[in-house]
């Protein structure tokens, strides 16, 4: 279990979880797991921090598909801010408790605004970091929206 199969579970929506081998890592973590899972990119979501204007603490959330990505300034606009960058690794990892390539969006240290990609409700379902590396999590994108409060506004370039 990770805290993201954790959270999943106890907030009561219902997801399956996928443990994947990945035969040749190209260092692209959600390409990589599209295509063990032989799913197409597109329903395969990244997690990323952002930092919002300029205070490298005052983070948030951006869930977007692997086969895109992240407009700053479409970000920042999705969070009310000016101005979003990306998050420092090491503090993105400190705070939300997963390794780089395997942050979930669900089960974090601390809670943080999240916006989700408005492409993942033209999908049943879609895919997530479930919490470590070869570890996806697929789930409604509509039951994450409802049951969390998530935002959905356009991230991608």
């Amino acid at each position: 279990m990770t805290p993201a199969i954790d959270f999943l579970t106890r907030e009561g929506i219902p997801f399956k979880s996928h443990s994947i081998t990945v035969s040749q890592p190209t260092g692209h973590y959600g390409l990589d797991a599209a295509s063990a899972m032989s799913v197409a990119p597109d329903r395969v979501f990244k997690t990323l921090l952002v930092s919002l204007d300029a205070e490298p603490r005052r983070l948030a959330v951006c869930i977007l598909p692997v086969s895109h990505e992240l407009n700053l300034k479409l970000a920042a606009k999705a969070h009310g801010a000016k101005k979003a960058q990306m998050a420092d690794p090491t503090v993105a990892e400190k705070l939300t408790g997963y390794v780089v390539g395997g942050i979930s969006p669900f089960g974090m240290k601390r809670t943080f605004p999240c916006v989700i990609d408005e492409q993942a409700l033209n999908h049943d379902t879609i895919y997530t970091s479930g919490g470590r590396r070869n570890l996806e999590v697929e789930f409604n994108p509509q039951d994450v929206i409802r049951g969390l409060n998530v935002k959905t506004a356009p991230l991608c370039r």
